[in-house]
């Protein structure tokens, strides 16, 4: 009797802290609700007064931000009344609404949230409950900033999409130019080559630039074969240059004489794989395990062995790879001899100082006709030609210049000869004038030794086409033939 009585007591104890809990919680909600139904009053006073909808209903006090078109899910939609039109139903139905918000988690709260498309447009959302309200002064303010942010991001939008459109149009018209110029140059011009290249129509293609698509065949045929160099000649040069790799490998027994001269080939290959990983890096196609690695190094290997007279100087493998990738490479070897053969080219790869410098007075004289102001800058720094001539002379533009520049200089050499390679060093004075004035001697040296990787292709013509060749009434060959004679005597 007294176990169940203990049982019954201790049931009832439990129950009674059940009910005193259960009696606690709702007092807690009761309070937090009335706290949250004031807080709410309050901001809503403290906002605009709202405009009713149609059919009597009034917009929500919710955060009613519209970002590019698209309304937060925050906006509540209007409530349809058919009979009742009582303010206090629509602020409880507000109230219901506003605490079923409140009462989800985070997690669900992300699910349900419109997520902006820019973080620019949290500066239209009204601030949380627990906050005091934004004043009317900085929600219009914030409204403006956002009006100014979109417009500002709309112009940057349309003037990118107009300058991507004219470059695109640009670009459209200059590929109907190259295909017009190639059917002619295909049609008119190759097939009748020996009446047509020295023609006005001819020339002024050759100024706007060969297009790709046959520019090799037209320097097969502006270069020659004064040499007359065969493909078959190509092949034993390449297999004699890589029996005298292999001789030198190996280090086999020859005689005295063989050493030597097989010592002085191991030391101009050594050079020619330094210089063919240094050609054209940003293409990386010429470097070791590159497609045209082999190719470039066969080649100037073969000019080794066909002409050890020169053998192989610095410089030379950059003419060698802009002709690989215009030509094959036995038509690419037959044109690179015949380049080298050619009376500039070869007085500065045999490194033939009277004829060197022969070229060099004819430059400054024409440097000084058509600049005087910067000739004279440049006498005042002790500046010679051949600090930044040479190997613009050696690599005919192909390393200073960006390649699609420099393959339209090589397009007007071809059709003009020597005097176009000086005319292009003036061209590129003439186009940084101004800046070179404002610089000194080891500025001006290294400007001139790496040119701007920017320089486009128009700009620069029009430069060179400004440069008269002319001093005295005597074009360049009469001024070059003036100075190699005064050399002579």
């Amino acid at each position: 009797m007294s176990l169940q009585l203990l049982r019954f007591l201790f049931l009832s104890s439990i129950d009674v802290c059940v009910l005193t809990l259960d009696f606690l919680i709702l007092c807690r909600n009761l309070l937090s609700w009335k706290s949250r139904d004031s807080t709410t009053n309050n901001n809503n006073n403290n906002r605009e007064p709202e405009h009713p909808g149609a059919g009597g209903s009034s917009s929500t006090a919710s955060s009613n931000w519209k970002l590019f078109g698209r309304t937060s899910i925050h906006q509540s939609p209007s409530v349809e009344k058919d009979d009742v039109s009582n303010d206090d139903v629509d602020d409880d139905c507000h109230r219901v609404n506003q605490r079923s918000n409140d009462c989800k988690t985070p997690r669900s709260r992300k699910s349900d949230d419109l997520v902006a498309s820019s973080t620019t447009a949290l500066i239209l959302e009204n601030r949380p409950l627990n906050l005091p309200a934004k004043a009317p002064e900085e929600e219009l303010k914030h409204k403006l900033e956002y009006k100014q942010m979109v417009e500002a991001a709309k112009r940057r939008e349309l003037k990118e999409a107009k300058l991507k459109k004219k470059h695109l149009q640009r670009q459209l018209k200059h590929e109907e130019q190259l295909s017009l110029a190639s059917k002619i140059w295909n049609m008119e011009i190759l097939p009748n080559w020996d009446s047509m290249r020295q023609c006005r129509k001819a020339r002024e293609l050759w100024w706007r630039g060969i297009p790709p698509s046959v520019r090799g065949k037209v320097w097969k045929l502006a270069i020659g074969n004064d040499l007359h160099v065969t493909p078959e000649l190509y092949e034993i040069c390449v297999c004699r240059a890589k029996d005298r790799i292999r001789m030198a490998a190996e280090s086999i027994s020859v005689s005295e004489d063989d050493v030597e001269a097989m010592t002085d080939k191991e030391g101009s290959v050594e050079l020619i794989k330094l210089d063919v990983s240094r050609t054209f890096p940003q293409l990386c196609i010429f470097q070791k395990g590159g497609p045209y690695y082999d190719m470039l190094h066969s080649l100037l290997g073969a000019y080794v062995c066909y002409r050890p007279d020169v053998g192989y100087v610095q410089g030379m493998s950059f003419l060698a790879a802009v002709l690989i990738l215009n030509l094959e490479v036995a038509d690419a070897f037959i044109c690179f001899a015949n380049l080298l053969n050619q009376p500039c080219q070869l007085a500065f790869f045999r490194l033939d100082e009277p004829m060197m410098r022969s070229y060099f007075l004819t430059y400054e004289e024409f440097f000084c006709e058509n600049m005087p102001i910067l000739f004279e800058h440049f006498c005042s720094q002790n500046l010679s030609p051949d600090l930044y001539l040479i190997d613009w002379i050696y690599t005919l533009y192909s390393r200073s210049l960006p390649l699609d520049v420099a393959s339209r200089v090589w397009d007007v050499y071809f059709r003009d000869g020597d005097e176009f390679l000086f005319r292009t060093a003036l061209g590129i004075l003439r186009r940084y004038e101004d800046l070179l004035l404002s610089m000194d001697f080891i500025h001006v040296a290294q400007f001139l030794t790496k040119l701007p990787e920017d320089m486009t292709a128009e700009p620069l013509f029009k430069c060179i086409e400004s440069i008269r060749m002319v001093s005295e009434k005597r074009n360049f060959a009469q001024v070059l033939t003036t100075h190699t004679e005064a050399k002579l005597t």
